[in-house]
């Protein structure tokens, strides 16, 4: 798998990330080692997980993984923290989550979403600190409006703003609006949050709700509910048609749209078992031809108007 460029960083990442949202919940000790043992093996080094994810036991159960593997010096180690985003509960979060991980840094932190109650500067200060004590190796945003990212780099223009994660999919093109336009003239970069439309995309809900699937989870359901709509199956069937065309599946359609995309620098694939995670990794090698790509566009256009278009 070929690494990209975060920005204009020196960080690199593979293309493809490995998501851990489910780990330690819905996903096993046992299954999250399969799969990053799986994700290793193709080249794969963007390991991305959050403070909050099973209410810290996602953290736990990479640090288990790490430990008993030992390939914490192959992964590119991201994490989140920061829902109260104050510089007292910020660098509380990267504390703990070190703690968690088994690990003195990391080597991506991000604010996992805006705190209305704390001002920009200083949670910006507290990014700083975190770099300039050895914590973490670069910073970022994610779930920021552009406007939040433009003025976070400049405030930081001494350690750099390195990374924006946002969702983007077929499904959801929103940050196309101004995020992506500030990350690409700023130099960030972006790492897509998942670029499968919340499963969607995979085209197992074409039919129904499968009974294992997230759709069908108490405390998943609300997640997937919003691309259960008209207006998202149309795009599921565009990828779907491709992928029959091109002898894929609609997972790597979809993926390969993504990383087509101006400033992406890797989709992360938040796969529950090492069976989904399988059917995603060909993407990273796949190259989508120009009238896919100008269909699947078609189909899934975002509007984009005044302010962000003159």
């Amino acid at each position: 798998m070929m690494e990209r460029r975060v920005g204009h960083s020196g960080l690199r990442t593979s293309a493809l990330g490995l998501g851990t949202m489910t780990w330690g919940r819905d996903t096993s000790a046992d299954d999250a080692a399969e799969m990053l043992r799986d994700f290793l093996d193709v080249g794969g080094t963007l390991l991305d997980t959050s403070s909050s994810y099973g209410g810290g036991d996602a953290e736990s159960v990479i640090g288990e993984v790490l430990r008993d593997t030992g390939v914490r010096d192959d992964l590119v180690l991201c994490t989140k923290g920061g829902r109260d985003a104050s510089r007292r509960a910020l660098l509380a979060d990267l504390d703990r989550s070190l703690a968690r991980l088994g690990t003195d840094h990391v080597d991506l932190f991000l604010v996992a979403c805006p705190d209305p109650a704390t001002p920009l500067a200083e949670t910006v200060g507290a990014l700083r600190l975190a770099v300039t004590s050895g914590r973490a190796r670069y910073v970022g945003l994610s779930n920021h409006p552009g406007w939040a990212g433009a003025h976070a780099a400049t405030l930081l223009d001494d350690v750099g703003l390195t990374a924006l994660e946002v969702e983007y999919s077929l499904l959801q093109r929103g940050v196309e609006r101004e995020v992506q336009p500030a990350a690409t003239a700023l130099g960030m970069g972006l790492l897509a949050w998942s670029p499968l439309g919340r499963g969607v995309l995979t085209g197992k809900y074409r039919r129904t709700v499968p009974a294992d699937s997230r759709a069908a989870s108490p405390h998943l359901a609300g997640f997937v509910e919003p691309y259960l709509t008209a207006a998202a199956a149309a795009v599921v069937e565009a990828a779907v048609t491709a992928a029959q065309g091109l002898g894929r599946t609609p997972a790597e359609v979809a993926l390969s749209w993504v990383l087509s995309r101006d400033a992406v620098a890797s989709a992360i694939v938040g796969a529950r078992t090492p069976a989904q995670l399988r059917q995603s990794l060909g993407a990273a090698e796949l190259t989508l031809p120009d009238e896919v790509l100008s269909a699947l566009d078609d189909v899934s256009t975002v509007e984009v108007g005044y302010p962000e278009r003159w």
